[in-house]
């Protein structure tokens, strides 16, 4: 139970689905709050660390398909601030990467509710690290973009395809399955070559994770061939050829690993 003092709302990052990857600040919080509300991005593996008696509130987010709209998350979390309740709004990744977090929390400010932020680590460097795929490497990438392939009411992509289409950049796609195609021929036609390596690392850091690999030309067939579900994380650029070096020193487990 929260101690005497102001309404406070526990933001934490759940990371990129393995429980293990957690971080010891949200497992204590996880193991001693009242109320958690979690999304659907959020593995079964973490939501058994959640101790019995707790109140579970499931308000699960998916392309097409929303448990409770973003506003309802937001007044339900008001709702719920009391100075005697302990309450985690539990977020896979982090909070504040496509996690809309910083949405909650201003919402949140408006009401005088206190929040503390407890940041996850966030597909791109979970996953990526899974795959083995150095997001940055010497002489090969030296820059990281983090963009999403959805945009909120379905809006059409409208991203700088110029700035993008840096072959000395990783660029690394949350929630872009469905959009794929369109991103490649946009960074293509901004100058980015047809065989620039992509990797799709689908439920990554999961036990049933796997990431297939191909090339920016044909990864969106490649993708519906796959049958690729969400989630996903699409990584473009050099360093995914670093990581099919790597494939034979990674962990067992750590997923399959095909070809596009």
């Amino acid at each position: 139970m929260a101690c005497d003092g102001p309404p406070l709302i526990h933001l934490v990052g759940a990371g990129p689905g393995d429980p293990d990857l957690l971080t010891v600040k949200a497992l204590r919080l996880i193991q001693s709050a009242d109320v958690v509300v979690y999304d659907r991005l959020v593995g079964d593996g973490i939501l058994d660390l959640i101790p019995p008696g707790t109140t579970r509130i499931c308000v699960g987010k998916e392309s097409g398909h929303h448990l409770l709209p973003q506003d309802e998350i937001n007044d339900l979390l008001v709702s719920l601030a009391r100075p005697d309740r302990r309450v985690v709004r539990l977020k896979g990744g982090d909070p504040f990467v496509f996690g809309r977090g910083g949405e909650e929390l201003l919402y949140l400010a408006r009401y005088g509710i206190a929040v503390e932020v407890v940041p996850g680590i966030t597909a791109a460097a979970g996953c990526a690290a899974a795959a083995g795929i150095p997001l940055t490497h010497r002489n090969v990438a030296r820059s990281v973009r983090l963009v999403t392939g959805h945009l909120s009411e379905d809006r059409d992509l409208d991203l700088d395809w110029a700035t993008l289409a840096d072959p000395s950049c990783t660029l690394v796609v949350y929630m872009g399955v469905a959009s794929i195609g369109r991103m490649a021929d946009g960074l293509m036609g901004a100058g980015l070559p047809g065989d620039t390596p992509v990797a799709v690392v689908e439920r990554g850091t999961s036990g049933a994770s796997r990431t297939l690999r191909g090339v920016l030309a044909t990864v969106a067939a490649s993708i519906e061939d796959w049958r690729v579900r969400p989630p996903a994380l699409i990584i473009i650029g050099k360093v995914v050829a670093l990581g099919r070096a790597s494939d034979l020193g990674l962990v067992a487990g750590a997923g399959v690993v095909q070809g596009l």
